[in-house]
């Protein structure tokens, strides 16, 4: 049977698009804009959009295995139930879908709540689903890679507490592997939660050490100034946006992204592997600049 693939174009889909094709996976992309539909060979891409649900219903034709991924929209919410309703229509027992860690603790947070509403709802649906709960995106500081390595300061306003900081790479490889083991099981799985961290849980100090290490020069952490923040996000996206990324670090200030007792070592099981760290994603942007 197939698996379908939401948000395919993206930094996580298209990755996890890539890692189904590896284990032989039969494979279908959703996009908006099939000219951005650069797959490996095979895939089957089709045109939809989450809120467009006689595409949906296209789509979702012939599908076993759903993995959904909502981008950060006004709408993301509405997008999520109306997909997994029409799964559930189209008969489609196997689902996949990622949230984000402590859901259910940054509840002031416009797409931590959104995310945590469609985890009650998969839950309350009987849906059987595992919920990938990913912590903080390393690969965001792609954006303010040129700050660090032109200004000499780590800027992201993360605070004390720490951050599970993990690879976008090891989200998707994760979710394939998630994916494969209900798509090639006799009889849907029961419900399972995932929470994907990173190996080291690390405060806005230590990061700047790390970039001060890898770069062998000084780069400080300026402090935590999520006002700052989103007054400087808003130059780059709608101020809704901005307004939603201050509220997330100023739980960061609050609350970290801790990782549960055991979290690192079942997803190094999982992946028979390490989990990337920071560092060699630091290492590797000093090395290319």
């Amino acid at each position: 049977m197939t698996i379908i693939v939401t948000g395919a174009t993206g930094t996580v889909g298209r990755q996890v698009v890539g890692q189904l094709v590896k284990r032989g996976a039969d494979v279908r992309a959703l996009v908006r804009d099939p000219s951005k539909a650069n797959f490996p060979a095979g895939v089957d891409v089709v045109q939809g959009d989450l809120l467009d649900v006689d595409s949906l219903r296209r789509a979702f034709s012939g599908v076993s295995t759903l993995f959904l991924l909502n981008g950060v929209v006004p709408d993301e919410y509405t997008q999520a139930l109306i997909a997994l309703n029409v799964a559930r229509e189209a008969g489609i027992e196997r689902i996949v879908y990622l949230s984000v860690i402590h859901s259910d603790l940054y509840v002031n947070v416009p797409h931590f709540a959104g995310k945590f509403g469609v985890e009650r709802m998969i839950e309350r649906m009987g849906l059987n689903a595992t919920i990938l709960r990913p912590a903080y995106f390393m690969g965001n500081d792609l954006t303010i890679k040129d700050v660090v390595t032109g200004y000499g300061i780590y800027p992201m306003p993360i605070g004390s507490k720490g951050l599970a900081m993990v690879d976008t790479g090891d989200i998707a490889e994760i979710a394939a592997i998630e994916l494969i083991r209900r798509e090639r099981t006799a009889v849907p799985l029961p419900p399972d939660r995932i929470n994907i961290v990173g190996p080291d849980t690390l405060t806005g100090a230590d990061i700047a050490a790390i970039w001060t290490e890898v770069l062998g020069r000084p780069i400080a952490y300026p402090g935590d100034d999520p006002a700052g923040f989103e007054k400087n996000l808003r130059q780059f996206m709608p101020s809704w946006m901005a307004f939603d990324m201050r509220l997330m670090s100023e739980r960061f200030l609050t609350e970290g992204m801790i990782p549960e007792a055991g979290d690192v070592e079942r997803l190094t099981a999982l992946l028979g592997r390490p989990l990337r760290s920071y560092r060699d994603f630091a290492s590797g942007i000093a090395a290319s600049a």
